[in-house]
């Protein structure tokens, strides 16, 4: 079994998705988790690649915040478009990392990315509150590489 696949059991990912779903319900804004063993390139450029292949540059608003984690390297990224990038406060990207990065520390690997979505969809519907016009825009799965 790869490391990827051992770095959540199916239900931390299912409760990962119902995290992304329950931070999705007040916001326009979409949120996606990709999980890869390593990467070739430095990370944030590897995260940014992702971002732009699942298609989360495409959002009306500029609202996509990508969780992007290289098990092996031990490495991961905030990702966010340039329209909830220019709405947060300055810190809030460092401030995420910071909890994610910490459970990360002890293991707490899924409670983690659940933190980091929560804290992102919370900025994200302060922001870009839901609309009743308003449609889920990307799959709410995790996408693995």
């Amino acid at each position: 079994m790869s490391h990827v696949e051992e770095f959540l059991t199916s239900e931390e990912e299912q409760e990962i998705v119902s995290a992304i779903v329950e931070a999705e319900k007040n916001t326009s804004g979409e949120i996606r988790v990709h999980i890869e063993a390593t990467s070739k390139i430095d990370h944030f450029s590897r995260a940014q690649q992702i971002f732009h292949f699942l298609k989360m540059d495409n959002t009306k608003d500029g609202n996509g915040v990508l969780i992007y984690v290289a098990v092996e390297d031990k490495k991961f990224v905030i990702y966010g478009d340039v329209g909830i990038d220019n709405a947060v406060p300055k810190g809030f990207w460092n401030s995420t990392k910071d909890v994610i990065a910490s459970n990360f520390q002890e293991s707490n690997f899924k409670q983690g990315i659940i933190e980091g979505i929560l804290r992102a969809g919370k900025e994200l519907e302060a922001h870009f509150p839901w609309d009743h016009n308003d449609t889920n825009e990307l799959n709410d799965a995790i996408s693995k590489g």
